[in-house]
């Protein structure tokens, strides 16, 4: 069962040129799947044998378990692109997943920072003790001037960011090319960092990662998760917070401030705008917020 799987990842990666995170997203889903088929009566069963109560019986062991329900909707996403990939290369002569619905869950808004909590991040002088603290602020002022995801962010070459014209390339889900404008403070942060802090890290001039570990390689996205966490508990920022939230205030900021929701799209990188009409909901908050404290009536 393995190695349809590993053919089905190798499509993902070739044929729709998917990130090695959602590859490693998908793996993880179809392997638990494949791992419960196993359990049953037959130790080594084909795909095709796979019918829709066996499915049924994964399912509610995801339910048994304890699994968010939006954790059930993206495995279920999961195993119906896998089966219809099946069925498609002929694999399988009938889909097990073509009555199985995703369950319905209540929309989800993103949480999101407010400008005085990213003002404590940004603040130069409580982050400026070390090359790693110079780093750490370098690459959060990135990642809220261009909105990126921390994939992204980590993957930037030094050859991706022209601090001449302010601006980042980076290629996102499926490879599509963003090139992002970024602000003065985030050019000059950027800046300072590639020249004085940069080669305090490198060990090899041939290195082409934009941020580097004390060893002089890559930052991995678990590192910077963490070195996020401790930057916000120094500076006293009480909310919990995540990288993607960097994202979600990028765009929630832009659009509070004017910026039409066609644009944040193009700089966020979503390939449907149905994906970014998500922040409106927190700028129609923010809206009936303001209404209530300036309204007299209110």
């Amino acid at each position: 069962m393995l190695a349809e799987i590993d053919t089905f990842i190798n499509y993902l990666a070739v044929e729709r040129g998917l990130s090695t995170h959602t590859q490693a997203a998908y793996r993880n889903d179809l392997s638990a799947l494949a791992t419960f088929l196993t359990r049953k009566d037959d130790p080594s069963p084909s795909w095709n044998a796979i019918e829709e109560r066996a499915i049924r019986g994964f399912l509610d062991d995801l339910d048994n378990r304890g699994y968010a329900l939006s954790t059930k909707s993206r495995k279920i996403a999961s195993a119906k692109s896998f089966f219809n990939f099946l069925k498609t290369e002929g694999v399988i002569r009938n889909n097990p997943m073509d009555e199985v619905r995703q369950p319905r869950s209540g929309q989800v808004l993103p949480k999101t920072l407010s400008i005085d909590e990213v003002d404590q991040l940004l603040n130069p002088n409580a982050r400026m003790n070390s090359t790693e603290e110079v780093r750490d602020g370098a690459m959060v002022e990135l990642m809220y001037a261009a909105g990126l995801r921390v994939s992204e962010l980590v993957g930037l070459n030094i050859r991706d960011v022209d601090l001449d014209i302010g601006t980042v390339r980076t290629l996102g889900k499926g490879s599509k090319e963003r090139i992002i404008p970024i602000y003065d403070t985030a050019i000059q942060s950027i800046g300072e960092y590639i020249a004085f802090t940069r080669p305090t890290h490198a060990r090899n001039q041939k290195e082409e990662a934009l941020f580097l570990n004390r060893r002089g390689g890559r930052l991995t996205r678990q590192a910077f998760w963490l070195r996020l966490r401790k930057l916000s508990v120094k500076v006293g920022v009480s909310t919990k917070i995540t990288p993607h939230m960097l994202r979600h205030s990028f765009a929630t900021h832009l659009l509070h401030g004017g910026a039409s929701l066609r644009h944040v799209q193009e700089l966020l990188g979503h390939s449907n705008i149905a994906t970014t009409q998500i922040y409106t909901h927190l700028t129609d908050e923010h809206v009936r917020n303001e209404y209530a404290k300036a309204h007299p009536r209110a």
